[in-house]
């Protein structure tokens, strides 16, 4: 009887393993269609585009440039030997928290790969804008350091995380946006303090860093639909796989799609 007994529990933790282990390889592996219902509302790009126009309007309208003179004249004077690191680390925070998020078992909008892929169409959109922008503006920083100053990378790094994490979490809780948004809001000011960006720059940066984030939520859907459904499978969530591989020295990804 005790035999049976134990030899019955083995087989039902083994099958509990198989599970979780075939959930647990569906759940970060396969590519399932969780973007399909995703939604962007034109009125939600209307700030960050301010913020952009605000930037861009600094290199050539004067009282707007004077603002940038009068915000780093003041903090000069009151804090003239600031300087500090966290900022680097700071822009970082939202998007290491999303992940944080993840592996804790707090499930967001996406599934793990199309939250990747998303978060590096972002990035790809806001460095390909920034870069662009700070080779035309030629704007040289407050310490002469270079001419990259326009807009500011850091504060777009910053912000395109925070509207990551925002778009991933705030219908789970609206404090994970404020909390992503607070980091990307004291990286923005601290760039500001360390005197390596103008006002303006910031500014700039963060209109560009969401307008980056949530282009990508707007496209991905479209991109997802074309490349990673089969219309004529009857089970989205098994006709297509993405993973990472490594060969010879090169990353990059593997993609199998099931006709």
């Amino acid at each position: 009887m005790i035999c049976l007994i134990f030899a019955g529990q083995n087989k039902l933790n083994a099958q509990v393993k198989d599970s979780i282990r075939t959930d647990s390889a569906e759940h970060i592996l396969e590519v399932p269609d969780t973007v399909k219902h995703l939604e962007s509302k034109f009125t939600s790009f209307i700030p960050p585009a301010v913020f952009v126009g605000y930037g861009l309007l600094s290199l050539g309208v004067k009282p707007i440039r004077d603002i940038d003179y009068h915000v780093y004249n003041d903090m000069r004077d009151d804090h003239p030997n600031f300087k500090t690191k966290v900022d680097d680390y700071f822009q970082f925070v939202p998007v290491a928290t999303v992940y944080a998020l993840n592996i804790a078992g707090v499930a967001g909008k996406n599934r793990f790969i199309d939250r990747t892929i998303l978060y590096a169409l972002s990035q790809a959109i806001r460095y390909g804008a920034v870069n662009v922008i700070k080779s035309a503006a030629n704007r040289q920083r407050p310490n002469s350091f270079d001419d990259k100053s326009f807009p500011s990378g850091h504060a777009s790094t910053a912000f395109a995380a925070a509207e990551f994490m925002a778009q991933e979490y705030g219908e789970v809780s609206p404090w994970y946006g404020v909390y992503a948004y607070s980091f990307a809001t004291a990286t923005a000011i601290l760039r500001v303090y360390n005197n390596d960006h103008w006002f303006s720059d910031i500014i700039a940066g963060a209109g560009f860093g969401i307008l980056s984030t949530k282009a990508a939520y707007l496209i991905y859907p479209y991109i997802r639909n074309t490349l990673f459904r089969n219309k004529n499978a009857k089970d989205d969530k098994k006709v297509s796989l993405l993973m990472p591989t490594y060969n010879n020295g090169i990353a990059g990804f593997s993609y199998v799609k099931t006709f």
